[in-house]
């Protein structure tokens, strides 16, 4: 089906990016895979060729784009197998919460820095105890003169080796629940914050997440971001673009891996024939490449709706859910369809295979999403 979203501007922009991972990505990953995190380095160039934050306003430096712009470049680096660089939370998860609720100084201090690179940055919200349960996290943000004082723990937070400045979630009146939840900007270089091992995942491993420790971590009021006490009700406001990134990067590895296992099917001999020439197999082609186009087709639909400001939380949801669901089931059938080589970390089928099971939990789980979605339903 004819993609109708991108301008030849976008298409551009999609030439470049796609090189860019062929070109400075893809040749490294396999080798950050056993560092356990990307280099700094392609961060830098990754800024320096105009990849990041690319719908921060010009004003602080960034290209003042759409959505479609980060969307793209999410989308080669899923076309490519590349999971390593977390890009998008940086560019399109973290940079919005600066954006939409920095005052001028943090604005101005932070963004140009995030769009060349030089600072990365990461968000932590998850608790050992509290996953996607937000309102219950622990970790407290306690006023004492004109500073904050941070205690508390965060886990599995992408970016958490490398990250330099750190969005923190937590409670500046523990006594409040979801009312008392701020957001907090924390400099990775600040007195009493540190940092656990770099965790060893079943997939993501070019990508660092880590725990992340807070003992009297004492900030400046001035770090607050946004409004106190409003942190969560900003979480939430954010919610739908984090979902849709999810969708957006599965519904490319849907389409990825059915090109992979295409070509594959087609070169594997079996008893004097192709497995693609095997009726079983063509009719699970066939059978992904209809969940393909219709992904595609809602996602983009979703897309749309962002982009003119209309996508509201359960919408997300459900293409969060959805892709994600539908992402596992092709990638479980692409694999058996490459038989014991699908289970070879060397083929690309293998490694999406265990990066993207972590889609169904990141940004809440599709228990939550269901949950989400059911309350709208019922609702009165």
């Amino acid at each position: 089906m004819q993609r109708e979203l991108f301008s030849e501007e976008h298409e551009l922009f999609r030439a470049s990016a796609r090189r860019f991972v062929e070109e400075r990505i893809a040749p490294f990953h396999a080798q950050w895979e056993k560092d356990g995190q990307v280099s700094r380095e392609v961060w830098l160039e990754a800024g320096e060729g105009g990849f990041l934050c690319t719908s921060v306003p010009e004003e602080y430096g960034g290209a003042g784009g759409d959505f479609l712009f980060g969307a793209i470049f999410l989308e080669e680096l899923a076309r490519a197998g590349t999971s390593g660089p977390s890009f998008h939370l940086h560019s399109e998860i973290v940079a919005p919460y600066i954006t939409a609720y920095g005052t001028e100084e943090q604005k101005k201090h932070w963004l140009p820095k995030m769009v060349k690179g030089e600072v990365i940055v990461a968000v932590a919200m998850s608790e050992p105890g509290a996953g996607s349960d937000l309102q219950n996290i622990r970790t407290t943000a306690i006023a004492d003169g004109d500073d904050y004082v941070i205690n508390g723990q965060k886990v599995f937070i992408s970016n958490g080796q490398l990250a330099d400045l750190i969005v923190v979630a937590c409670k500046t009146d523990p006594a409040a629940g979801g009312k008392g939840v701020s957001l907090v900007l924390v400099e990775g270089d600040r007195e009493g914050f540190s940092r656990g091992r770099n965790l060893e995942k079943a997939g993501y491993k070019a990508q660092d997440t880590s725990e992340l420790f807070f003992n009297d971590v004492r900030v400046p009021k001035s770090n607050l971001l946004g409004v106190e006490g409003r942190g969560f009700k900003q979480l939430m406001q954010q919610l739908p673009q984090e979902r849709l990134v999810i969708a957006v990067r599965s519904a490319t590895s849907i389409e990825t891996a059915l090109e992979w296992t295409v070509e594959y099917t087609k070169e594997r001999k079996a008893f004097g024939q192709s497995i693609a020439e095997f009726q079983n197999t063509r009719f699970k082609l066939a059978e992904i490449k209809s969940k393909a186009v219709m992904m595609r087709a809602f996602v983009d639909k979703c897309i749309a709706a962002h982009l003119k400001g209309e996508l509201d939380s359960v919408t997300a949801a459900m293409a969060k859910m959805q892709s994600t669901e539908v992402l596992w089931q092709v990638l479980d059938d692409c694999v058996q369809l490459h038989g014991g080589y699908g289970y070879m970390w060397e083929y690309p089928i293998c490694r999406a295979w265990a990066d993207n099971r972590m889609a169904r939990i990141a940004g809440g789980t599709t228990e939550i999403m269901k949950e989400i979605i059911s309350r709208d339903l019922l609702a009165d």
